[in-house]
Parts: structure tokens; C-alpha cells; sequence
């Protein structure tokens, strides 16, 4: 063994945290191997302890989510926004932060879902919405649905950890950047070794594993089901080892050379792709529908937003209490709480990127600036979807019931296009593309939380987990008939639902440090005012004037 061989090994050894490490692997390989020992038992369980925990904890995924989205928008424009994270230069330009940040943490599940959500709404609107499913009035209110399901609300769970966890690690000694440390003013800086930081870190592991590689599952699949509805390339289990095997090798390939080699090139070019099909779509769709369309779902989604958040199901119209309730539990609790199993590697992620930025940058971009780019995606590609669904322009009916996945959606709009094909060869690029950095930025969050917070983990850490990440995505992609894939997204829900309160307490420990920060900058400022009018008295005030000169500044 080379003596380089030999110092890796040594600095892998000398990184680790072995609790945190240990129990986060075993906990994670230990799930997929009781799938295969009795999928139908582990099933059970699972679906009952979810099943529990909506039940009991619906409505607080809804208020604490509402709350942080609430206090994000208060940092855009209130005087706390000027905090920094840390005293360094920012990293990274501003479109490339946005990038990675937009890439990595989020956008795949925009690809994935963005020509099918909407369908479902116009099928089954709301029952917050007095509107009949697949007449003219559910279009709007179908696009306007899924704006609030993938603008601020989801994106403000990502942000608030981001900010928490790069607030209190750049900004505090010795604090290291993981996922607990969010949580450092309440169990304090000399408690982060201790056990209930170890369970947060085991938790988040977990949740990061199980929730991704769940998500890279979905994707993956419809690289798959794209080869075989257009060209009628049938994988088989074989072809989705070695698919996933591919981009395993490649998002590790991007891991490898790091955040600005890897991540930050890869997320530049996801955007320009991004928004070239996206216009494109725009431009070869309905487009001065599309215009009308996503004019009112945006005002609707404004207008509403507040009774949207709040929805619990009780006193809706046309409906009884528990259809709206089990509506909600299936969609909008659904999607809080799947955020929320992300919001550790993704909040993980954001603050290792964000180092030296204001809170108000990370704030804005976390929530206002993904939301700008995630809105017209939607609108467009889920609006003309549902256009050519009531227009029979194309039929998304097997969808709709459920007799094919959502993953086929995209191939059947696509394929309605002129081009269709390069259409359709665009959007498996950008899945694929999106898988990947995906893929490699929530493998450098694991490798982050399982060497104590250390922002660049040893390759060999690195590689670890890419290489359980993508073989859990294969496992799922195989098992995904046999529901499998179903139980161990409830799996990531059920570790989701913890993290709101984790999210929660998050928040109040900002708000009490940003209380006696912004306090501090404002003693700061005012000693510099006192020094520059001290100065400006002794320069230009004659002696025995009686005081200073005014100047122009006051």
C-alpha cells in the first residue's frame, strides 16, 4: 500500500464519528435488509406508525411550517436580514450559489413532478375549493395548488436549517457544522458530543438516506420508463443495476473533485437546461393560455396562501370532514412532512455553501428566488399538461387513475410536441443531471454528519455512502412493485415528522441570538457614528467653538 493510500485510510479513521457513523449505516442497511427478511411485517409496521403520527401531528407540520415561512419573509425585510454567516467573503458568485443550491436540494423533484401534479388536482381538486374535478374552473385551481406545494413552503424548511445550522457553526467557537449544531443555543455548545446531539445526527443520517434515496428511486425509474415508452428499451432488473450503476459512478466521479469542480459546474449547466426546456415549452405549448393561466394561479396562490397553510380539513366546502381531512394528509401533510425527512441534508448543504453571506441572501434565495425559477416550471409544462388533458390533446387518463406512474407523464406531453423526441431526450438529460447532483450533494451532507461536521470528508467517506445511496435507489427501483418503495418513503415521512420540531426549535434559537446579535451591530454602529462625529469635531470644530460643525452626512 502506497504511503497516499495509507494517509486517506488514516484520515478517514481520524475523521469519523463512530457513533454517528455506526448507528446511521447499520440503521439504514438494517431497513433494507428487513424488506427482504418480511417485507410484509416491516410494511405494516410502518404504515401504522405513520398512519399514527399524521393523525396526531397533522396540524403541527402545518403551523410550524406556516411559521417559518413567516419568519424567512420577515429576515428578507427586516433589519436581522443584515447578519452574516460568519466574517469571510462568500464562496461562490450569487448564481452559482443559487444554482447548487437549487440543483442539489431540490429540483429533481421539480422534473420529476412538474408535468404530472397538476393533473391530479384537476382530477381531485382541493376540498378547500368549491369546483368540480376535470371542468374548466379546477385548471387555475389545479396550477395554483401545486404553486403552493412547491414554492415557498417546502423550499422555507430547507432554509430555515441552512441558516440555522451556518449561523451557529461560523458564527459561534467551536461549533461544527452538522445538523444538531442548529440546535446548539438550547443544548448548548458543551452538550454537541453528547447523546441527544448523537440521536439528531443518527436521525438525520437516516433521513437523508431513506428520503433520497427514495426520491433517486422515482427518478431513476423514469429514465428507465422513458427508454422503454419511447424506444421500447426494456431494462429489466439487470438494465436498472446498470443504469443506477452508471450514475452512481458519475455522481461519484462529481463527488470526487468537490463542490467547485463537481457540483458547482454540473448545477450550471442543470439551470441552463432547466430553463431552455422550460421556455421552449412555453413557447411550443399554449402560450397565451399559459400566460392567463399562471397570471391567476399566482394571484390565487397569494390570495389564498394564508387558508391554503392552514387547512386541516374541518368545515370545508363540498366536502364532509374526514374526505377534506384525508385529502390533506395525502397531499399537503404529505409533502410538509416529506421536506421536512430532506430538510437535514438539504439545510446541511445550504450552510456549507453559504459561508459568509448575509441571513437576508440565504433567506431570499432559499425561498424567493427558487420559488421564481420553480413557478414558471409548473405553469408551463404542468399547465400544458393539463390543457391537452381537457383539450384531449394528449391523454394522461391511465395516469390520472393510477394504472401507470408518474413517471410516464413527461414522455406523453412531450411526445404531443413537434420535436417531440428532442423534447424527450432533453428532459432525461436534465433527470439525469438532477439525479446526479443530487445524488452528490446529499452524499457530501451524510459524509459531513458522519465525520463530526468537517465541510470536505475524506474520499473514502465520500464513496461510502455513494455507493449505499445508489445501491438503496437500485434496491427501491426493483422492489418499487411490491410496495417496498411506498413504505420506506413513510419510513423517511416518519423520521420527517420529528425534524418539524427540530425545524421549530431551530427557529427560536435564531431568533433569540439574531435578538441580542442585531443588538450588538446596533451598538457597533452607533460607536462608529460617535467615533466619525469625535473625529469630525476635533478636525474641523475651532477650539472654543462650542461644538461640532454639522455636516452634510446629518
Amino acid at each position: 500500500m502506497s504511503s497516499a493510500e495509507e494517509g486517506t485510510i488514516d484520515r478517514f479513521r481520524e475523521e469519523i464519528d463512530p457513533i454517528v457513523f455506526a448507528f446511521g449505516a447499520l440503521l439504514t442497511v438494517g431497513v433494507i435488509a428487513a424488506f427482504f427478511i418480511s417485507p410484509t411485517t416491516v410494511e405494516a409496521g410502518i404504515t401504522s406508525l405513520n398512519d399514527s403520527l399524521l393523525g396526531a401531528f397533522n396540524w403541527a407540520l402545518l403551523v410550524i411550517v406556516f411559521l417559518i415561512v413567516v419568519f424567512l419573509l420577515f429576515l428578507i425585510v427586516g433589519p436581522w436580514g443584515k447578519i452574516k454567516l460568519g466574517d469571510s467573503k462568500p464562496e461562490y458568485s450569487f448564481l452559482s450559489f443559487f444554482a447548487m443550491l437549487y440543483s442539489a436540494g431540490f429540483a429533481a423533484g421539480v422534473v420529476f413532478w412538474g408535468p404530472t401534479e397538476a393533473l391530479f388536482y384537476y382530477d381531485s381538486p382541493s376540498p378547500l375549493f368549491d369546483v368540480s374535478g376535470g371542468s374548466a374552473e379546477a385548471i387555475p385551481i389545479a396550477v395554483q395548488q401545486t404553486l403552493f406545494h412547491w414554492a415557498l413552503p417546502q423550499l422555507a424548511v430547507f432554509t430555515i436549517m441552512g441558516i440555522a445550522i451556518g449561523y451557529f457553526a461560523y458564527n459561534y467557537d467551536n461549533v461544527p457544522l452538522r445538523v444538531s449544531s442548529a440546535l446548539t443555543p438550547l443544548i448548548g455548545a458543551e452538550n454537541l458530543d453528547g447523546s441527544v446531539a448523537k440521536v439528531i445526527d443518527i436521525l438525520a443520517v437516516f433521513a437523508t438516506i431513506g428520503g433520497v434515496a427514495t426520491s433517486l428511486g422515482f427518478i431513476g425509474s423514469q429514465f428507465v420508463t422513458g427508454l422503454d415508452y419511447q424506444w421500447g428499451i426494456d431494462m429489466g432488473n439487470v438494465g436498472i443495476l446498470a443504469v443506477v450503476t452508471m450514475m452512481t459512478l458519475l455522481f461519484t466521479i462529481s463527488m470526487v473533485l468537490g463542490v467547485d469542480r463537481g457540483i458547482r459546474r454540473l448545477s450550471n449547466f442543470n439551470m441552463i437546461l432547466f430553463v431552455v426546456l422550460m421556455v421552449a415549452t412555453f413557447v411550443v405549448g399554449p402560450t397565451l393560455f399559459l400566460v392567463l393561466l399562471g397570471t391567476q394561479a399566482l394571484g390565487g396562490m397569494i390570495t389564498d396562501f394564508i387558508s391554503m397553510s392552514l387547512f386541516t380539513g374541518a368545515g370545508p366546502l363540498g366536502a364532509g370532514n374526514g374526505e377534506a381531512t384525508q385529502w390533506m394528509n395525502d397531499w399537503t401533510v404529505f409533502y410538509w412532512a416529506w421536506a421536512l425527512s430532506w430538510s437535514p441534508f438539504a439545510g446541511l448543504f445550504i450552510a456549507r455553501i453559504s459561508k459568509g453571506r448575509t441571513v437576508r441572501e440565504v433567506a431570499f434565495t432559499g425561498i424567493v428566488a427558487t420559488s421564481a425559477a420553480t413557478i414558471p416550471w409548473f405553469t408551463f409544462v404542468g399547465g400544458t399538461a393539463v390543457w391537452a388533458q381537457h383539450n384531449g390533446v394528449a391523454d394522461f387518463g391511465a395516469v390520472i387513475a393510477g394504472d401507470a406512474g408518474a413517471e410516464v407523464s413527461g414522455f406523453i406531453l412531450f411526445e404531443a410536441f413537434p420535436l417531440g423526441s428532442v423534447f424527450m431526450i432533453a428532459f432525461m438529460i436534465l433527470v439525469t443531471t438532477f439525479f446526479i447532483t443530487s445524488a452528490d450533494s446529499s452524499t457530501l451532507a451524510v459524509s459531513m454528519m458522519t465525520t463530526g461536521g468537517k465541510a470536505k470528508p475524506s474520499s473514502i467517506n465520500r464513496i461510502f455512502w455513494g455507493v449505499v445511496l445508489g445501491m438503496t435507489a437500485a434496491i427501491l427501483m426493483i422492489l418499487g412493485g411490491t410496495g417496498s418503495a411506498n413504505t420506506l418513503q413513510q419510513a423517511a415521512i416518519i423520521t420527517g415528522t420529528p425534524f418539524a420540531f427540530v425545524c421549530f426549535l431551530s427557529m427560536l434559537a435564531l431568533i433569540k441570538d439574531f435578538g441580542s446579535e442585531y443588538g450588538r451591530l446596533l451598538l457597533q454602529d452607533e460607536t462608529v457614528l460617535v467615533g466619525s462625529s469625535t473625529t469630525a469635531e476635533s478636525a474641523e470644530s475651532p477650539p472654543g467653538s462650542g461644538g461640532p460643525v454639522e455636516s452634510d452626512d446629518d
